[in-house]
């Protein structure tokens, strides 16, 4: 879309640029806007669990109340999904719902940028849960491990074609667990910057109504930004009791 001289690209608001360039030993170790979002990202939840845990009220305020409903809502997660077994990768989980959560919610600040749009940081975090949950079940049933690929009880024949099927289906986790968040983020945040953009060309008199309907999908993009650090999470969960409970 162009207007005069301007053109609006609402993909530009995903658009990784370098800040500061480095290099080490050949190696382009520069910090990109990304990087620099995603500090901003853990600074940010490092300072919210600091603040609202800073006096442990026994009659909680607004902050300790959202911080301890927090933990409650990871915990029940971790039980219902794994059991009290689970309680071990509380603080793993835990983290990682936070991590993704704020990283969610940059994108909502003005001029800010979601770390999770970019499918190489949600890659990396599916990647890690992935590695982690293999290492567990290679600990946990050692050789048993790749009994997972050949269902018991089928007749010889079948295995050929059930192999691969479970080797692919596997191997799948990563790539969904990474795509469903990127998918999610990009596309939310690219309907409200386009909403957002009609709001401020558009005449003022007819302004108002895109303007007002981005009012709406924030509160929406809110949301969904954590259903879908819950969504992250609790897939992993799932794959973690996946891991453990195999025999």
């Amino acid at each position: 879309m162009t207007m005069g001289e301007a053109r609006f690209e609402p993909l530009s608001h995903f658009e990784v640029r370098p800040i500061l360039e480095l290099t080490l030993f050949g190696m382009d170790i520069s910090i990109s806007n990304s990087v620099l979002w995603i500090w901003l990202s853990v600074f940010s939840a490092l300072l919210f669990l600091l603040f609202a845990s800073r006096r442990g009220l026994f009659i909680p305020d607004r902050m300790q109340v959202l911080l301890e409903m927090l933990y409650l809502l990871i915990r029940n997660m971790v039980e219902k999904n794994i059991g009290k077994e689970g309680m071990a990768y509380f603080p793993l989980l835990f983290t990682l719902f936070v991590f993704v959560l704020f990283c969610n919610l940059m994108g909502l600040v003005p001029g800010g940028f979601a770390p999770t749009s970019q499918i190489i940081v949600t890659g990396s975090l599916a990647v890690t849960v992935f590695i982690f949950t293999i290492i567990l079940r290679v600990v946990r049933h050692k050789w048993g491990f790749f009994r997972a690929f050949a269902p018991e009880g089928l007749p010889p024949i079948l295995l050929l074609l059930m192999i691969p099927v479970e080797i692919i289906s596997f191997i799948a986790r990563p790539i969904s667990l990474a795509v469903r968040l990127f998918a999610n983020m990009t596309a939310g945040h690219t309907v409200l910057a386009v909403i957002a953009f009609f709001g401020l060309v558009s005449p003022w008199f007819v302004a108002w109504a895109p303007l007002g309907f981005s009012i709406v999908f924030t509160a929406m993009e809110i949301f969904i930004a954590i259903i879908q650090a819950y969504i992250f999470t609790i897939l992993s969960c799932v794959y973690i009791d996946d891991a453990l409970a195999y025999e």
